[in-house]
Parts: structure tokens; C-alpha cells; sequence
């Protein structure tokens, strides 16, 4: 079967970037930013993003645009005789399975705080209000799961649609409607009154607080974030390589997809602290700053309403931007592997996708009393911990190892594949520090993950 290909350069890489841009980078970003000494922080996570994120996306990149097929047999066709870089494809299969069953939760509480803001639900709550709102919707489970199941099938028949017709078109079409509405919600934030204390808290450097806060913290703060925000280490990056030409080399257009996630996360810093700053509303991290803080500024704010919409519709996009992606991932795996067409690889997966879903929706109800991790801790925290802390780091170590080890792929072959077509090429003096180096960094990341999360 003739392998499907992206129709444009513009849509690969805003797919590419839609399967980065995830609501980690509203939620987590400005926060971390903030605490760390805003501009003085941002300038160490592009630093990390540049030496962490850019060689293994473009590794990802290459792996897959090389086989032409997703991680279900991508290491199969690549990897030298006799050896077993292949085993690691159900490590990838696992992270994307796993991922969608929590991502699909926390898409379908877009979606309900889409209606509920559009229907004035939230006017005249305060903030304990709005708490309780937050509380009764989680302890609901019919109402979660009606909203996890219509995320599921809406992005599902996207996927259904094809390559072009469906999952480039409407994934570019919510891509520019999210970016173009961030830049209303900013210039809105902006124009705010007494929005320029957010800004300075957001945008000026202060070393100060920095070291206040411990040098060593916030280096491993951004070397987390840059590592994470990108999603790197399951395929879900690679099989969008598979589907684009050899006409631009793969490193360029990393760079492309890193600027945009990065846009991103940063005008998402730009739209939360002056508003929240405005109003003298603290801005929390996690879930609370999306789903109790803002809905609260919202209230204060003139038009109100109308803005929290259209911060909740952005907010849904960047949400559906990553599950479409993954789908696509887990469908071009069922493809992959059994040879099936896309309609049967879709109604397969839609099936076992809300099944799966079920525990994470169940979890903050009816299974509440489950809390894997220790007290507070539910199915999500346990399905998020097995991707971020273990699937991510130890997938990318497996793509960092196979692309320079003369045992894997190896580097010549890489670097042929990465610097195939016009663009930016992969720095060649760069060998030794992504063969010996930055597997070590990861190797890292991924201890020091399991020390914050059990120390």
C-alpha cells in the first residue's frame, strides 16, 4: 500500500507542532517562568530546548521519514540484522495508548468549560464558586464520560477523513484559528489595566530570584520542560516524518516546529499573568490556574464571557491539535502492523480508546478511592507518571542510541537522512556530544524524575 504524504510544508509542520503544543505549555509554562525569575528562566529553557529537544526531534524525524512507516515497524526495517532495537516498538505503542487514556479526559474538560463559559455558568461566582464548580463537574461521572466520548469520536472521524482531507486540513485550520486567537487574548491582556506588573514579572529578568529560588532547581526545571514540552520519545513525532518528501532537510524544520511550540507556551505567559495581575487573582500552577483561576479573572474582566469562550475554545484546539495527532499515530500503527485499512484501524481504535479511557474519567468519582501513587494521587497521576517519567525519557534514549551507535541505524545514516533536501543542516561536530552526552542528560532526567516524584 502506497504510503500517504503531507500536500504542504505548512501542514506538516503545523501537525508536527499541534502534536507538541500541548496544555502543558498554558498550564505549566508561565508558571515555572514566574516562580524561576521569569526572563532570566526562559533564557536557560531555550538553551535546553536547542541541546535537548532539536537532535532528538530531528532524530524522530529521520527514523520515520527513512522507514516510511510509523514505530510499529520503523525500527524493524531500519535496524541491522539480528538485533532487537525493534522490541522497543510496543514501548511506543504503550506511550501513545497511554497517553490518549488521560489526554482524552482533560480534552472533554475543555470542552464542557467551552459551554459552560459560552452559557454563563461561571457569571457571579466567586472564586470558592468556581472551586466548587470545578469539583461537582470532576464528581460527575456521567458528565465525564459524555464529554471524554464526544472528544474521542469527533477526533477519531478527523482521522477517518484521510491524511489531507482530514487530519492536515482541519488540524491546520484549528492550528492558525489557535494561534490567531492567542494573539486576540494577548493584546486583550495587555491593554488590561495595572497589566504591567504581570509583565514585569513575567518578562524582566531577575537573577535574584533565580538564585532565591535555587540555581540548581531551576535548571532542572527548564531542562524538564524543554525535554517534555515536546512529547519526544514514543513516535509520535517519527510518523509524521514518514509522510513528508525529501525536498527540506529534517533539522530545519525541527527548528520550525520548536520555534512554534515555544511561541506558544510563551504567548500563553503573555494572556495569563497580566490578567491575573490585573485583578489580583494569584496565578496557580496545574490544573487550578486553567479551571478555577482563569474562570475567575474571566468574571472580573469587561466582556468577560466572551473572552473566557474564546480562551476555552483556544484551549480545546490545543487540546484536539494533540489528540488528532497521536490518533494518527495509533492508527497508522494498526496499518503498520496488521495491514488494514484506515477505516477498520479508526473503528478499532475508537472502540478500544474510550474503554481505555474509562479508568482516568472514572477516577476522579467513582474510583476516587484509588490513589496509586500515595494520598491525592488518582489514575491520572499514574498513567501520567508512567508516560512523562518512564516512556518519554527511556524512548529517547532509544532513538538517541539507535541514530549514533554503529550497533543501531548509525550516524552516517542519520546524518544522510537528516540533511536530505534544502535547509539546515545537522551540525556534524555535534557527534560527540549527542552520542556520549545528552544520553547521559536524559539518563538524568529520568532519575532525577523518580527522586522529585518519591523523595
Amino acid at each position: 500500500m502506497k504510503r500517504e504524504k503531507f500536500s504542504s510544508r505548512l501542514g506538516f509542520i503545523l501537525i508536527s507542532a499541534g502534536c507538541a503544543i500541548g496544555l502543558g505549555n498554558v498550564w505549566r509554562f508561565p508558571y515555572i517562568v514566574g516562580q524561576y525569575g521569569g526572563a532570566a528562566f526562559v533564557l536557560i529553557y531555550l538553551f535546553f530546548l536547542v541541546i535537548l529537544g532539536l537532535p532528538i526531534m530531528t532524530m524522530e524525524f529521520a527514523v520515520g521519514r527513512a522507514s516510511q512507516a510509523s514505530a510499529a515497524i520503523s525500527f524493524d526495517k531500519l535496524e541491522p540484522k539480528g538485533s532487537k532495537w525493534h522490541f522497543y516498538k510496543w514501548g511506543a505503542m504503550a506511550g501513545n495508548y497511554l497517553l490518549m487514556m488521560f489526554y482524552t479526559t482533560i480534552g472533554g474538560w475543555m470542552l464542557i468549560y467551552c459551554y459552560k463559559m459560552l452559557t454563563g455558568k461561571f457569571v457571579g461566582l466567586d472564586t470558592a464558586g468556581v472551586k466548587e464548580t470545578f469539583n461537582t463537574m470532576q464528581g460527575d461521572p456521567a458528565q465525564m464520560v459524555i464529554a471524554m466520548v464526544i472528544v474521542v469520536i469527533v477526533c477519531f472521524c478527523i482521522c477517518g477523513m484521510g491524511l489531507q482531507k482530514g487530519v492536515e486540513k482541519i488540524t491546520k485550520f484549528m492550528m492558525i484559528c489557535l494561534l490567531i486567537l492567542m494573539a486576540v487574548l494577548a493584546i486583550n491582556s495587555v491593554m488590561l489595566p495595572d497589566s504591567g506588573k504581570g509583565l514585569s514579572f513575567y518578562l524582566k529578568p531577575d537573577f535574584a530570584k533565580l538564585v532565591e529560588n535555587g540555581l540548581g532547581e531551576a535548571i532542572f526545571a527548564a531542562m524538564g520542560q524543554a525535554f517534555f514540552t515536546l512529547s519526544l520519545g514514543i513516535g509520535a513525532i517519527a510518523v509524521f516524518g514518514s509522510y513528508i518528501k525529501k525536498d527540506r532537510s529534517l533539522t530545519g524544520e525541527a527548528i520550525w516546529v520548536t520555534v512554534l511550540d515555544t511561541s506558544v507556551a510563551f504567548i500563553a505567559g503573555l494572556i495569563i499573568f497580566p490578567a491575573c495581575f490585573s485583578f489580583d487573582v494569584p496565578a496557580d500552577s496545574g490544573p487550578n490556574l486553567i479551571f478555577v483561576t482563569l474562570p475567575n479573572v474571566f468574571n472580573n474582566m469587561a466582556s468577560g464571557r466572551i473572552w473566557g469562550t474564546l480562551f476555552f475554545i483556544f484551549m480545546l484546539f490545543a487540546a484536539m491539535s494533540t489528540i488528532v495527532a497521536v490518533f494518527e499515530n495509533i492508527i497508522s500503527f494498526a496499518m503498520d502492523l496488521t495491514g488494514c485499512s484506515r477505516k477498520k484501524a479508526v473503528i478499532g481504535n475508537l472502540i478500544a480508546i474510550i474503554i481505555l479511557s474509562l479508568p482516568c474519567t472514572l477516577g476522579f468519582n467513582i474510583l476516587s478511592s484509588f490513589q496509586p501513587l500515595g494520598a491525592g494521587t488518582n489514575v491520572l497521576s499514574l498513567e501520567d507518571f508512567l508516560v512523562s517519567n518512564n516512556l518519554l525519557p527511556i524512548g529517547s534514549l532509544v532513538y538517541l542510541l539507535f541514530c549514533t551507535s554503529r550497533y543501531g541505524w548509525g550516524w552516517k545514516n542519520f546524518c544522510a537522512e537528516a540533511d536530505a533536501g534544502k535547509g539546515i543542516k545537522f551540525p556534524k561536530w555535534a557527534r560527540v556530544y549527542v552520542s556520549f552526552v545528552l544520553p547521559l542528560i536524559v539518563l538524568f532526567i529520568f532519575v532525577q524524575g523518580y527522586i522529585s516524584m518519591f523523595a
